[in-house]
């Protein structure tokens, strides 16, 4: 990962909040800033997916789609979007939805014209993942604005269970993480201690304070990840609900 974590940390929740990567990118305005631009592509590299799987969901072919995408990016990152978009600026989220809609309504000829962005160097993307991805979406259920918001929410559960796996193994419990995995996201009360205990060889009291433990850590990071996309800390919780939402049919 590049130096954007300059501008996150894995301090406690209240300490997370003083600098994000987008309140860094907002703070710079139209004023050169290589760590606002390096702040700027570390979230675009974050949360590309969500993008493509909207335009997707638009009507475009898998080829098109890619095109249509990295052009946006190159476009995005090269030129500031900040103006004309004040409403959605508190939210990354948001405003990146609203410039790519921008930018479909206003380029999408154009686009279909160039390659990837008409010569400017694009972002590094992993496109045969991505239409794997695709493919495992209800295939016409969801609205491009309700897909893109379930992607954005599962792009960064993703990210945060990558983090706290990274940590576990580094901790030296890299072999507790997976089993206790599964009961991250479920009801204190349906987690099968014993059972977990006797799969794992140990005693009940300390997988209780195992899986206690992991559960606190991955809030702090859901919400810490959460709130490199906000300019208002205030709004991590709105935010957590907005984006879980987007799982509702």
């Amino acid at each position: 990962m590049t130096s954007a974590h300059s501008t996150e940390t894995t301090a406690a929740p209240g300490d997370i909040f003083a600098t994000t990567r987008w309140t860094v990118v907002l703070s710079a305005g139209r004023k050169s800033s290589p760590q606002a631009a390096v702040a700027l592509e570390e979230l675009c590299r974050t949360y590309w997916f969500p993008l493509y799987a909207y335009v997707r969901r638009q009507g475009e072919s898998k080829e098109d789609a890619e095109d249509l995408t990295q052009a946006f990016f190159a476009r995005f990152l090269a030129k500031n979007y900040l103006e004309g978009l004040r409403s959605e600026r508190g939210k990354f989220r948001a405003f990146l939805l609203a410039a790519l809609k921008h930018f479909l309504a206003n380029e999408w000829d154009k686009a279909r014209r160039q390659k990837r962005g008409g010569g400017v160097a694009p972002l590094a993307l992993d496109w045969q993942d991505a239409d794997t991805r695709y493919q495992l979406e209800p295939a016409d259920r969801l609205s491009p604005d309700k897909l893109y918001d379930r992607a954005w929410a599962v792009t960064l559960l993703e990210r945060v269970i990558a983090r706290l796996r990274a940590e576990s193994a580094a901790e030296g419990k890299a072999g507790l993480f997976d089993p206790l995995k599964p009961f991250l996201m479920v009801g204190q009360n349906a987690i099968p201690y014993a059972q977990a205990a006797t799969g794992l060889g140990m005693a009940e009291g300390a997988v209780r304070v195992a899986v206690h433990r992991l559960r606190r850590r991955y809030r702090e990071l859901l919400r810490a990840e959460i709130a490199q996309t906000l300019a208002d800390p205030a709004q991590v919780a709105e935010e957590l609900r907005a984006l879980f939402s987007a799982f509702a049919d």
